[in-house]
């Protein structure tokens, strides 16, 4: 018998235990939604999905800090930053988490492809580590591309014309710039870089929400996407980043002030444009190699398929991955609705479907 002492492996990689929870917390919070898609209504919605969300994430075993949380663009109900979650019982580790109950609460409430529900957590020495990135922005720039392009030689720049960039990119996939697919998303601010790329021959796909997905795809085997680019939501950058991470991709981002009131909110919290034009890549976003990544499919996505339900049977389509293993697990799950039962946070106890 070996002399080495006995350690639990929840000591050693804690988040190979947390991968389901994470899961579960995405998927009690997409079939809690599912009967507001389409309904026109977003903000009831996001409530039901971050009461789900909430209930799932406060039952597990940990003491979590929320890093990112919801309600910084349309003050929706939700998960702040700072708010505790978990037991927050002693020895238990801790977890910086980044979260979105639904990623497109406006396409979840339209009925239209793209929605996720989506979460990362990163294993931390402390309560008030930053293992995941608290951006002071709305907003951030942003280009992602897949592992193929991160390594070797030459890299991707935000200055440099976008022709140099994807010929950059065909040159390191084996492609030509006419054959690559860009993603980015439909907003009239990305009028002229749409006009850039298509400019180059390289075909364009406009996604009218979900951030996350969109800068994923390019690190996601058989996605069809081979850049993202574009600008979007701050908190989305760093939940893709903690994706990126375990996928071997890279994200590039740095901070979009919208107008100059919030430029000049930067510069009064003490952010000098150095620090406002400072390129933050994948590691500054998202640290360390404890780094755990769930998402859950609303509505059908270029990720996963939505929530479907035939009868009495549900079924759900998730996917859970680690960065330090770079391992990705898809997972199904078909829970039989007069059996279900999912813990809200509004509700005592759990509450049947």
């Amino acid at each position: 018998m070996s002399d080495r002492a006995f350690v639990p492996v929840s000591q050693l990689e804690p988040e190979k235990l947390i991968g389901l929870d994470l899961v579960r917390a995405c998927e009690d919070a997409a079939l809690n939604v599912f009967q507001w898609i389409g309904k026109g209504d977003k903000e009831s919605a996001d409530a039901a999905a971050t009461d789900a969300f909430r209930g799932m994430l406060n039952e597990m075993e940990i003491c979590g800090t929320c890093t990112i949380g919801e309600g910084i663009k349309d003050k929706a109900p939700g998960i702040f930053v700072g708010e505790r979650l978990g037991v927050w019982k002693a020895g238990m580790p801790y977890y910086a988490i980044a979260l979105d109950p639904i990623d497109g609460t406006t396409l979840t409430s339209k009925g239209l492809p793209g929605a996720l529900s989506v979460v990362a957590a990163a294993k931390t020495n402390s309560h008030d580590d930053r293992g995941l990135a608290a951006v002071p922005s709305v907003y951030m720039e942003k280009i992602a591309v897949g592992p193929k392009v991160r390594e070797g030689t030459g890299t991707i720049r935000f200055d440099a014309p976008v022709e140099q960039n994807l010929e950059l990119i065909a040159l390191k996939l084996g492609k030509r710039v006419r054959d690559l697919v860009v993603c980015l998303l439909d907003r009239p601010r990305h009028e002229k870089l749409i006009l850039a790329i298509r400019k180059t021959g390289a075909p364009i796909r406009l996604i009218g929400d979900g951030d996350v997905a969109g800068a994923i795809a390019p690190s996601m085997p058989d996605s069809g996407v081979d850049m993202y680019m574009g600008i979007g939501g701050s908190p989305e950058a760093v939940l893709a980043a903690a994706a990126i991470k375990c996928l071997g991709g890279e994200i590039l981002s740095r901070i979009w002030p919208r107008d100059e009131a919030e430029l000049k909110s930067l510069r009064d919290a003490g952010h000098d444009d150095a620090a406002i034009r400072k390129v933050h890549m994948t590691e500054d976003l998202a640290k360390g190699d404890g780094i755990v990544f769930a998402a859950t499919g609303i509505t059908d996505n270029a990720m996963l398929r939505g929530v479907r339900v035939d009868g009495h049977v549900a079924k759900t389509h998730s996917i859970v991955m680690r960065s330090r293993s770079h391992t990705v697990r898809y997972i199904s799950a078909l829970p039989d609705l007069t059996r279900k039962t999912i813990r809200l946070q509004s509700q005592p106890q759990e509450v049947k479907l």
